[in-house]
């Protein structure tokens, strides 16, 4: 895919002129918030098997010299208020049909049995069970010890949650605050356990992260569509694939907030297990489904 251009200036210059890396899908988003583990974010998910990364990120931010001719690199503020629904947004209405996938930097995919099958695979499976979205629980990732990696990140001693997981009903607004169907919001790990300094806005765990572009989709604030079908856990008639985030970003934030990271000398507690990088340990912890795929 020589014949690609791989830097763009804003997303109108990517669409204009970088429009040839939607030629075939599953595409990778990856949008970066800070320097933590920019490069190990983007192998990761090329390994898992997207067909093309788009990654947005700051001017300032360096990516590894490999990486720049393997991704598209678009100039983007991530902190800046409603980015994230922006470029996502316009990737979908450049897109229609193909599946996408978006995270941010020190965040890892994972889904059932991905250390032998892509997810373009899984993603052919899940699309023959008329499914066009698939729910991620994000799960929080900490570094083991905070004395010797301050930031909370190591992926050498992360650890997770192995229990601590609950959902609620989803309320309907528009019809009485009555449950809507198969929706439901999750909740745990360290939004859970250290929810003071969370605001309850951004408690939730789940995210549909995999979903596949058409014509006037639109992602909305709190990772869900205007296409209620797409927010979905699974179709009516039986359970589906679910995926899993593995992220650092929330323990990340609350090692960098100044409001909370004197009140944490360790993430560490009864419930931590350390992390081995393998499926195996998700679908024994309940952390993603894997449906009827076998």
């Amino acid at each position: 895919m020589a014949d690609i251009e791989r830097r763009f200036s804003s997303i109108g210059d990517f669409l204009a002129r970088g429009r040839a890396a939607l030629a075939k899908g599953p595409v990778a988003m990856i949008f970066v918030e800070d320097e933590v583990e920019i490069d190990t974010t983007i192998r990761h998910h090329q390994v898992a098997g997207f067909a093309q990364v788009l990654v947005f990120m700051p001017d300032a931010f360096d990516l590894a010299e490999d990486l720049r001719a393997t991704t598209c690199r678009i100039s983007c503020d991530v902190s800046r208020p409603g980015a994230l629904e922006h470029h996502v947004n316009a990737v979908i209405g450049a897109a229609p049909g193909l599946w996408l996938y978006y995270c941010f930097n020190a965040e890892y995919l994972f889904h059932p049995f991905c250390e032998t099958r892509t997810v373009g695979e899984m993603l052919s499976f899940h699309a023959e069970e008329r499914r066009d979205a698939m729910l991620t629980y994000v799960v929080d990732l900490y570094a083991g010890d905070l004395a010797a990696h301050p930031d909370a990140v190591s992926l050498d001693s992360a650890h997770l949650d192995r229990s601590g997981y609950y959902a609620q009903a989803r309320r309907d607004a528009t019809a009485q605050g009555h449950p809507k169907e198969r929706q439901l919001d999750f909740y745990g790990g360290l939004r859970w356990r250290f929810e003071e300094h969370i605001p309850a806005r951004s408690r939730r765990i789940d995210r549909i992260a995999l979903f596949r572009a058409k014509p006037g989709l639109k992602l909305l604030p709190g990772h869900v569509f205007d296409d209620e079908e797409y927010n979905t856990y699974s179709c009516p008639w039986h359970h589906n694939l679910t995926a899993a985030i593995c992220s650092f970003r929330t323990a990340k934030a609350l090692k960098r907030n100044p409001g909370s990271t004197f009140d944490i000398s360790s993430f560490r507690w009864h419930n931590s297990a350390p992390f081995e990088w393998h499926s195996r340990q998700l679908l024994d912890l309940g952390l993603m489904e894997p449906g009827q795929w076998f």
